[in-house]
C-alpha cells in the first residue's frame, strides 16, 4: 500500500498507468459513448412504439450500414494513436498535419459512401426477410450512406482532443449532438411539431443531422487561434502523401476489423431474420441492450489506446502495460455486476421496451429475449476482454493480427455455424445465439493471449523525427 495526502490507497491506483490515471482520462469517453448509447436506445424504443417492422428494419439496416460506414470511421478514429505517440514523443506540431489527413480521408469516405448506396435495396433483396421490414432496412440504409460524410468526420475529428487527454470535450459535444437526435427522433418518426410522419427515415435523418453537428463543433474548437499555434492545425491543411499513407497503414486494418465485424453481425442478424420477425427484433432489442451497458467499455477502449500510445511515444512501454492491467481490473468488476443484471432483472431491462408496444406482438418478443440476456451474460466477460486487448494493441500499431483474427473467428465460429445450423440444419434463434457466443468468447481469449505476448511494446506508427518538417509546419 501507498500512503498519500488522504489515506492509503492501494498501489494499483496510483502514479501512471495506474486507475487513476486510467479513469481520469477514460470516464468522459465513457460517458461520451453512453451518450451514443442513450440515443441508439431512443431511437430503437420510438421505433418499437412505431412497429416491430420499423424496429427489426432499422436494426439489420444499421448493421448493414455500420459494416461499411466503420471502415471508414474507424479508420479515421486511428488519428487517436497517431496524435497520442506524437505528443507522447514531444511533437505537436505533427498534429496539426495528421488531423488534416484525416480530414481529407472523411471527405473521400463520405463521397465514396453514398456512391454505393444505390446498392442497399438489392442486397436486402437477397436477405428474404417481410416485406414491411425490407422496406424499412432500405429506407435506414439509404439515408445513412447518403449522409455517411458527416458521421465519419466527427468521428474522426474527436480524435484531436481523445488522443490529447481533453476527453471532457469529446463528452461535451458528444452530449450536444445526442440531445438533438432525440429532439429530432421526436419530431420526425411520429409526426410532431408540424413535420409529417416519417417513421423509420425520420430516425434516420436525425442520426445524420445530430452527427454534422457534432462535426462542426468539434472543427470550430481544432481551429481556434490556441490550437493553430500549438498544433498547426490550419497551417498542416497541406496534403501530406507519406504521413497519409501511414495512416492508411496502421488505421485502414483497424477500420477494416471494425467493418468486418459489424458486417459478420448484420449477416448474423440476415441469418436470424430468415428464421421470423419476432425473432429478428427480439435479437435487435437484446443487442441494444447489451449495447447499453457494454458502449462505457468502448470508451474505456479509446482510453487504453490513447494512453498506450502516449506511452510508446515517450518509451515507457512498462506504464502502457500497467495502464491496460488497470483498465481490465476496473471493467471486470462493472462487467460481472451487468451480467448479473442480464440474468436477474431481464424483464426490468424489457419494459421500456413492452410500454408502448402492442401487448400480443411484444409478449412473443419480450419471451425469447429474456433468454438471448442470458447468452450476453455468458459472453459479456469475454466481450470486455477483447475490446480491452485489441484496444492496446491497435495503440500500439499491432492491427494486422486484431484484423485477421477477428475476419477468421467471425467466419468459422459464428457465420459458418450459424448458417449450417439454423438455414440448413432449419434451428431456432437461440442454436444460431450460441454460435455468437462462441465466436465472442474465443475473440477475448485470443486477444489477451497476444496482448501478453508482448510483441506489441517494440512497435510505434510514427515516423521517426523530421525536425525541419515540424519547423515548417510551425511556420
Amino acid at each position: 500500500m501507498l500512503s498519500g495526502p488522504r489515506g492509503v490507497v492501494p498501489r494499483w491506483w496510483e502514479g501512471p498507468g495506474g486507475g487513476r490515471d486510467v479513469l481520469a482520462l477514460a470516464y468522459p469517453l465513457i460517458l461520451a459513448h453512453m451518450s451514443f448509447t442513450v440515443q441508439t436506445f431512443v431511437d430503437r424504443l420510438f421505433l418499437t412504439w412505431y412497429s416491430a417492422e420499423a424496429v427489426a428494419g432499422a436494426v439489420t439496416g444499421l448493421f448493414t450500414t455500420l459494416a461499411v460506414m466503420a471502415l471508414f470511421s474507424g479508420t479515421g478514429e486511428y488519428l487517436t494513436t497517431f496524435i497520442a505517440q506524437y505528443l507522447g514523443a514531444g511533437r505537436p506540431l505533427r498534429i496539426g498535419p495528421v488531423m488534416w489527413q484525416g480530414f481529407y480521408f472523411a471527405l473521400g469516405a463520405g463521397v465514396m459512401i453514398a456512391a454505393v448506396s444505390p446498392l442497399v435495396g438489392p442486397v436486402f433483396a437477397l436477405a428474404g426477410h417481410d416485406p414491411a421490414v425490407q422496406r424499412s432496412e432500405v429506407t435506414f440504409a439509404t439515408i445513412l450512406m447518403r449522409g455517411a460524410f458527416p458521421v465519419v468526420l466527427m468521428a474522426t475529428l474527436a480524435t484531436f482532443f481523445a488522443g490529447r487527454g481533453q476527453t471532457r470535450v469529446v463528452l461535451a459535444v458528444n452530449v450536444i449532438s445526442t440531445a438533438a437526435d432525440i429532439v429530432l427522433d421526436a419530431l420526425w418518426i411520429f409526426g410532431r411539431g408540424g413535420f409529417p410522419r416519417w417513421g423509420v427515415a425520420g430516425a434516420a435523418w436525425a442520426t445524420v443531422v445530430a452527427q454534422a453537428l457534432g462535426a462542426t463543433i468539434f472543427a470550430v474548437l481544432i481551429l481556434r487561434p490556441s490550437c493553430r499555434r500549438a498544433y498547426a492545425t490550419l497551417s498542416g491543411w497541406r496534403f501530406d502523401p507519406a504521413l497519409f499513407r501511414r495512416l492508411l497503414r496502421y488505421g485502414l486494418p483497424s477500420g477494416l476489423q471494425y467493418s468486418l465485424e459489424i458486417l459478420a453481425f448484420a449477416i448474423f442478424m440476415m441469418i436470424v431474420g430468415r428464421i421470423g420477425t419476432a425473432p429478428l427484433a427480439a435479437s435487435g432489442i437484446t443487442f441494444n441492450l447489451n449495447m447499453i451497458v457494454f458502449m462505457p467499455m468502448l470508451g474505456l477502449g479509446v482510453a487504453v489506446s490513447a494512453l498506450v500510445g502516449r506511452y510508446l511515444g515517450a518509451d515507457q512501454p512498462d506504464v502502457a502495460e500497467r495502464a491496460t492491467w488497470s483498465a481490465f481490473w476496473m471493467s471486470l468488476v462493472y462487467m460481472t455486476a451487468c451480467g448479473a443484471l442480464y440474468l436477474l432483472a431481464p424483464h426490468a431491462l424489457l419494459f421500456p421496451y413492452a410500454a408502448g408496444s402492442d401487448p400480443v406482438v411484444f409478449t412473443e418478443i419480450e419471451r425469447i429475449s429474456v433468454v438471448l440476456l442470458r447468452f450476453v451474460a455468458l459472453y459479456s466477460l469475454f466481450d470486455m476482454m477483447n475490446v480491452i486487448f485489441a484496444a492496446a494493441l491497435r495503440g500500439a500499431g499491432d492491427t494486422f493480427y486484431t484484423l485477421a483474427l477477428t475476419v477468421v473467428l467471425s467466419w468459422a465460429a459464428m457465420l459458418a455455424p450459424a448458417y449450417l445450423v439454423c438455414v440448413v440444419g432449419g434451428g431456432g434463434v437461440y442454436a444460431g445465439w450460441m454460435t455468437a457466443s462462441a465466436y465472442i468468447v474465443l475473440l477475448g481469449i485470443l486477444m489477451m493471449r497476444r496482448f501478453r505476448a508482448g510483441r506489441w511494446r517494440a512497435l510505434r506508427v510514427i515516423e521517426p523525427r523530421l525536425p525541419d518538417l515540424e519547423i515548417a509546419a510551425a511556420g
